[in-house]
Parts: structure tokens; sequence; C-alpha cells
């Protein structure tokens, strides 16, 4: 048989299957209108393992395709439903009150919480977003969350990962366990120098000192060091260089931004001492609110499912149904529960669009724990 004729054939095939799908979605409106009528759950699993089991049985060798396209099937059947019904959640009626707030530009000032001291990473990043903001600076991530939601900042900005690094687990771990709130996000290029007090050169130096993140973007140069020197790691950039420009006499250089040398008297001992030149950190401001300003397309969540398989396929079948992208997913061992994980998600989606509400929805509803951390824009 030529391909033509192959072609000819799945043609026809195809303009056969398309009416019946279209029939199916329609059967699928009714269903769910029943459900609603009779305040069924849209989700009727025991059904759909009898569906899935039937077709098993019916497709042979082929089994393993026919189950993933009736999987496939049965959750864009489950996407129109809750659509269509659309329930309220409390994810759902968070999102709306917050889209119906006035509409108002991001600010461009404000009080804003960092972690560190002044020439830190994160100050930079929040310069970057607030061009006009008053900056507080403090000692560790939690009191930059809890200067948020006390009231005392308006605002908070937060490293999450790095590009070459990786996540900032500490931070994610407190945008689970505290109330605050991702507005806004941006990325900053980060360049990272060993500096120094002026005179001070490689031959003269004993201590080397950085935030651990910093450390770790370094590593082909921390691995390439004399073992003499040592290494020591702190809670920020910033703090290092203040440090080695007070122990200029001890031989303590750091590792940080050019910025950050000039604030301290600081100057290059060695350039771009990071492992790759794109290197990318990642910030986030949080509010103590749900605040959705204009032009947000990015949700982020925590969601940790049931321990079984396909548990994991299911959620993100959801997303498939509503070509959502999905741009992180990070899994986290939970604490006294072995081998079962938690992920943290972030995709490109419209908070305000109907589907996406009525997908968090249904995430909500379904997930063994559920944690809406915002809806915003990457500047």
């Amino acid at each position: 048989m030529e391909i033509s004729e192959i072609r000819s054939r799945l043609d026809g095939i195809d303009k056969e299957i398309l009416p019946l799908f279209l029939e199916r979605m329609e059967l699928a409106a009714k269903a769910a209108e029943y459900k609603r009528a009779h305040s069924l759950p849209v989700l009727d699993r025991t059904r759909e393992r009898e569906i899935l089991a039937r077709i098993g049985e019916q497709s042979g060798e082929l089994e393993q395709y026919a189950h993933r396209l009736y999987s496939t099937l049965l959750e864009l059947s489950r996407s129109y439903q809750e659509s269509l019904n659309a329930d309220t959640s409390t994810v759902r009626t968070e999102i709306e009150r917050a889209l119906e707030r006035e509409s108002v530009p991001f600010p461009q000032t404000g009080t804003v919480a960092c972690q560190g001291v002044e020439g830190a990473y994160s100050s930079l990043a929040a310069e970057h977003l607030f061009p006009r903001g008053k900056l507080m600076f403090f000692g560790t991530f939690e009191a930059v969350f809890d200067a948020v939601e006390s009231g005392l900042c308006d605002y908070g900005v937060l490293p999450v990962e790095n590009s070459s690094a990786g996540s900032v687990r500490e931070v994610y771990d407190l945008l689970r366990a505290k109330h605050s709130r991702i507005v806004r996000s941006t990325r900053l290029c980060v360049r990272h120098e060993l500096l120094a007090r002026p005179g001070l050169d490689m031959s003269g130096i004993r201590e080397i000192r950085s935030h651990e993140q910093a450390l770790r973007q370094c590593s082909k140069f921390i691995n390439g060091l004399d073992g003499s020197i040592k290494v020591v790691p702190c809670p920020n950039t910033a703090m290092a260089a203040e440090y080695a420009a007070q122990h200029a006499d001890e031989g303590v250089a750091a590792i940080a931004s050019h910025r950050c040398g000039k604030l301290y008297g600081l100057v290059p001992v060695l350039e771009s001492v990071q492992d790759s030149d794109n290197n990318y950190t990642r910030f986030v401001c949080i509010a103590r609110e749900t605040i959705i300003y204009p032009g947000a397309d990015r949700v982020s969540l925590i969601i940790s499912c049931e321990h079984r398989p396909g548990a994991l396929y299911e959620v993100l079948a959801k997303l498939a149904a509503l070509e959502v992208d999905l741009i992180k997913l990070e899994s986290c061992p939970v604490p006294g529960r072995d081998f079962e994980f938690r992920f943290f998600m972030e995709m490109q989606a419209n908070p305000a669009d109907p589907r996406i509400l009525a997908m968090l929805g249904s995430l909500e509803r379904e997930c063994e724990e559920f944690r809406f951390l915002g809806g915003y824009l990457e500047a």
C-alpha cells in the first residue's frame, strides 16, 4: 500500500472521529448539567476506572496507547464540565475578590523589605521593581515575611531560584508556611567578582566569604582554589563584602557584585568568577494580601498529591487539556512521610481566565494539599 493511500484512509477515519468527539463533548455538557442539578461532583473515579478497564480489555497489544487516548478524553471531558459548572472554591473566591478591586498599575514606590544589607542582590532587584521605593533590611528571609505580614513594610523582595544553583528552598518553604502572596517577579543578571581591599591579591587571601548560593554558582572557581584558603558561607553577599572590608588585614575577600565592591571600598581581584555567564537569579515580590495587577500571566502553586501511581499525571493532564505551559515543577520531600513529595508549580496562565479558575478549583478539591501563591506578571 502506497503512503498516499494510507494517508487518504487516515483522513477518512479522522472525518469519522471528529463528529463522534463533538457528540461526546455535547453529552459531557449534559452530564455537567445533571451533576450540577443533583449536586454531584464532576469527577466519578469509579466510572472512569470501569471505562479504562473495559478499553484495556478490548485493545489487545495496543492497550497502552488506548489507555492514554481514553485518559486524555476523560480529562478533556472533566475539564469541559468543570468550566461549565464552575463550582465555588476558596481559591476562586480569593482570586475573584482580588480582580474585583480597582485596577491600578504596579506601584513605583513603597516600603520594601529585603534580606541582608545595602548592596545585596535583593536590594538591586528591589530597586528595579520599585525605582522610588524605601528599602528596609532584615537579617533573615523569615524576617522579611514577618515585616510584610505585620504591616511594617508594604512589600518584600526575595530570591527564589538561580539558573545555575537552583531553587532557594528556604524561601519556598516560607511561601508555604506564611500567608503572603506573590504579586510580581523579576530576573536579575548576576555577575560575581572576587573582591578585596586594595593591595590584597590572591597570594595574600586566606579566607573567602559569600552566600551559599553564590558559592554554588562559583563552584568551579571554588574547587580550583588552593587548599589553604578557607571558604565561609554567610547570610548574604553584601554582608560578606562588608566583613571583608573590615577584616582585610586578616586576608579576607568576598564574592559579591561589582556595585557591592564600590559600596564597601573593595576592588576586583578577579572578575566574573561565576560558572556561567548566563547566570540569572529570579526574585519574587510579596505582599500581605492577594493583589493581581494588570497584565498578570503567571500562577504559582504548592500542591501534594495522593501517594499512588498516576496522581501527578492527573494534575498535569488538567494543564495539558487547557494547553497551559508549565514553567516550573519541582518536588520536595514531605517531612515525616517516607518518599512522599509536595510540588512547587508555576504556570503561564491568566488568573482571570474562567477556565483557569475552574482548573484551580478542581486542583484545590482533589489535591491533598493546595496552596495558591499568587497570580502575577514577571517584569
